[in-house]
């Protein structure tokens, strides 16, 4: 896989079914960032450490003790293996060629067909940062850093034109008008996040309306 190459998109997996080969440490990081998807998470392992297992008793992952078999890919959308098992997560990674699957092997980049960014979220916004899977340290730092920069007040922003899109969508007829509006908004001379910031909604409101009047 080419770091140069990566397609970076973001995917609904609400209730959609993932594998989970291996049930350690590992396996539990995996599980917990896909427990923000409402991924309908399916664990395949021999043995779980405490912390999935804790998952497993409050019902919000299901647990297979067994070993691994391919026809364990044949239901799921995407699988994860985080075992540490080379083996085993060769085995994986050609059970999820054979169905054109999505697969990610934790740490070994080379198996993986996709792989996982560091995300901050807050709200209805995911900042994700990726270093091509060079160094997850790294990434996990950046998106600490990055993080503190997109406080509340972006996530305010972001309600509040996610509010404005029926609007936009009944007034303004075509792609191009719809971005020029919310450019209007987000990229003009005023800045949101700064009214937001200060708690001067009646300066936000003034903001919307203004672009609204020169939409029209």
């Amino acid at each position: 896989m080419k770091d140069n190459h990566l397609f970076f998109a973001c995917i609904d997996l609400a209730n959609r079914p993932v594998l989970v080969v291996g049930g350690g440490p590992v396996a539990f990081e995996k599980i917990e960032g896909l427990l923000t998807s409402r991924a309908t998470i399916r664990v395949v392992a021999p043995e779980i450490c405490p912390e999935v297992r804790s998952l497993v008793d409050a019902g919000t992952v299901t647990w297979d003790e067994k070993t691994y078999e391919a026809e364990d890919l044949d239901e799921a959308f995407l699988v994860i293996a985080a075992t540490g098992d080379t083996e085993v997560s060769r085995s994986v990674r050609a059970g999820a060629e054979e169905r054109s699957m999505l697969v990610n092997v934790a740490d070994v980049k080379e198996l993986c067909n996709f792989i996982l960014p560091a995300v901050h979220r807050n709200g209805p916004i995911a900042v994700a940062v990726s270093t091509g899977g060079a160094s997850p340290a790294l990434a996990q730092r950046l998106r600490s850093e990055i993080g503190a920069l997109v406080d509340d007040s972006y996530a305010r922003l972001a309600g509040l034109l996610a509010s404005l899109r029926p609007w936009a969508k009944e007034r303004l007829a075509t792609y191009e008008d719809r971005k020029a509006f919310f450019d209007d908004i987000v990229k003009g001379p005023v800045d949101p996040v700064a009214l937001i910031r200060t708690g001067d909604e009646d300066g936000v409101t003034e903001l919307i309306s203004n672009a609204k009047c020169r939409a029209l």
